[in-house]
This record gives structure tokens, C-alpha cells and sequence, in this order.
């Protein structure tokens, strides 16, 4: 399910929020997804939140809360960096952490 993962980094990017265009926020548009994907510790929490296996950030939980709005919309609110994000965090999971991903693909 591409489309989960793709929602994925697009919340985490956005944390829920609009601009005034209907599009996702650009304020996380910056993030050094690098880090993120690199850091054991933050993807796993991140994953296991939305595998509902442990506990959530703040912004796990909004990222959660807001995950089924950007799957049911097809990213449509994304910014070009937020789709292009969206890529890179699928690809990583899939290579780097297929079971992984086949679990998130399952929810």
C-alpha cells in the first residue's frame, strides 16, 4: 500500500496542518529526512506508533490522527517536496526494512 508511506511522510512533514492554499503546510518541508530514516531509534518509534506496538510522540500521534485524511485524499494537499519525501521514506522501508513495511502495508 505505496499510498500509506506516502501519507506517512507527508504528515510528518505537515503535522495536519493547511495553509491558506488547501495545500499541506511547507513550515517541515526542511526536515533532513536523512536523519530520520538513519536514526533507528526515531523511524521505530515512528512505526511503532502507527502500529499501534508502543507508545507515541506528540507528533507520532498527530501523524497517526491524520493518516487516514491523506490516504483517502491521494496527497492531493502535497507539496512537490512532500511527494518527492513521500518516495524517499517508501523506498528506504522497502529496502532497508521490508518487514517493516509489509506490516504497515497490512494496517
Amino acid at each position: 500500500m505505496k499510498i500509506f508511506l506516502l501519507s506517512f511522510i507527508l504528515l510528518y512533514l505537515t503535522k495536519g496542518h493547511f495553509s491558506e492554499e488547501s495545500k499541506y503546510t511547507n513550515k517541515y518541508d526542511g526536515v533532513n529526512l536523512d536523519e530520520i530514516l538513519t536514526n533507528e531509534r526515531l523511524l521505530t518509534g515512528y512505526i511503532k506508533c502507527l502500529l499501534e506496538q508502543g507508545p507515541c510522540t506528540p507528533d507520532a500521534k498527530e501523524l497517526k490522527n491524520n493518516l487516514p485524511d491523506a490516504i483517502q485524499n491521494d496527497c492531493k494537499k502535497c507539496t512537490n517536496r512532500q511527494q518527492q519525501g513521500a518516495d524517499q521514506v517508501m523506498g528506504y522501508i522497502i529496502d532497508h526494512r521490508p518487514d517493516d513495511w509489509n506490516k504497515l502495508e497490512e494496517k
